[in-house]
């Protein structure tokens, strides 16, 4: 019995030794990771009322994965840009309704991971959904994927509108049936957002902002929300509905790669500006 309590003593010593190693270890690499510089911010200390769905976290994208790069489900952007948004924030509730963000900063090493995503001609797994007609040797040269992207600068992010009060959306089931991103809103993946006439990351024409097909509803909900916006300082990329950026950026020529995770962020949090509950 004391042979056995002995041996039992010396498989949890090297167990919790083993752990302590793997700790330390986790922990250097973190320690190791870029840093964002002073003056980038989590979006949630500023606005805690602007909802967040950050697609990149999660295996629904047009990876069909989580990204590379994004360890928390979280919205980074320079302060700049997340006050300005805050603006914006604070209008949009007046008029029933609320901003929702896809996406903010962005690590160049998701960047990569898009291109190698776009270089694997036999990965067509969400294809159904986000490019339905476009053939994938052509995501380059139509400019849906690039090499670098100005999310990695900080100031960039992808938005759209949910009118109030918010309704909640079913979680997405990996390997549930695609439907096009450009189908009519009842028939596409159930978003809170109000009808933009295509859903996120859509690689397709249809999301061209000012696209002469878009009209009624659609129409209006898009240049409500460029409107919010571009009064606040943002620039939409015309090709992207949901696509803006904070003009003038912090950092026009600098594209950052530290992780999306709040241990990057070199200051403190603050206090959020407003914290009004939805």
């Amino acid at each position: 019995m004391t042979r056995f309590s002995s041996a039992v003593r010396g498989v949890v010593t090297a167990l919790a030794a083993l752990l302590a190693v793997t700790t330390a270890s986790a922990t250097a690499r973190a320690d190791t990771e870029p840093k964002a510089p002073a003056g980038f911010v989590a979006l949630r200390t500023v606005d805690r009322t602007i909802l967040q769905e950050i697609r990149y976290f999660t295996p629904h994208n047009f990876v069909g994965e989580p990204v590379d790069g994004y360890r928390r489900p979280l919205c980074i952007l320079t302060r700049p840009a997340a006050e300005a948004l805050h603006r914006a924030q604070t209008k949009l509730l007046r008029q029933g309704y609320t901003l929702k963000v896809y996406d903010c900063y962005r690590p160049q090493r998701a960047v990569n991971h898009f291109v190698r995503w776009a270089e694997d001609l036999g990965d067509q797994a969400t294809k159904g959904e986000f490019y339905p007609n476009v053939d994938k040797t052509r995501l380059f040269e139509d400019g849906y994927i690039a090499e670098k992207s100005g999310h990695s600068r900080g100031s960039t992010l992808d938005v759209t509108l949910v009118r109030l009060p918010v309704r909640p959306t079913r979680p997405y089931v990996p390997g549930e049936p695609l439907v096009p991103c450009f189908a009519p809103q009842q028939q596409r993946f159930p978003d809170n957002s109000v009808d933009m006439g295509t859903g996120f990351d859509c690689f397709d024409t249809l999301s061209h902002t000012l696209d002469p097909r878009i009209q009624g509803e659609q129409r209006a909900n898009r240049l409500l929300l460029k409107s919010a916006l571009e009064e606040q300082g943002f620039v939409n990329l015309a090709e992207e509905w949901w696509h803006y950026t904070f003009k003038p950026e912090p950092h026009p020529d600098t594209y950052f790669d530290f992780p999306v995770s709040a241990r990057s962020l070199t200051t403190a949090p603050e206090p959020p500006a407003h914290d009004v509950r939805l």
